[in-house]
């Protein structure tokens, strides 16, 4: 799986001017079944995506995407989930 790290690199107005078209995005890669976590970094500095595997080329077309081009940088690195909590066994091979 893929932790996609976000840091916002312009003023927070122009990042809340984008939120509702970057969250809808968001939104349809959940439905995909692409996206298997996101939050906000607090402080509120940017925010995570944990992807599913995929093939990397088809990651950064999503990532293209998403709206947050314009006033974010992003940080992409490769995890293989080798050993999880009770609770978080699901990810265990993602």
């Amino acid at each position: 799986m893929y932790l996609v790290f976000l840091s916002y690199t312009r003023p927070m107005e122009e990042v809340n001017g984008l939120l509702e078209p970057h969250i809808a995005w968001i939104d349809r890669y959940f439905a995909s079944g692409d996206f298997i976590s996101a939050g906000r970094k607090d402080p509120r500095t940017g925010g995570m995506i944990m992807v599913k595997e995929m093939d990397r080329p088809r990651l950064d077309a999503i990532l293209a995407e998403d709206p947050f081009q314009t006033v974010a940088e992003y940080d992409v690195t490769k995890v293989n989930i080798t050993r999880s909590a009770d609770a978080f066994s699901a990810l265990t091979g993602i």
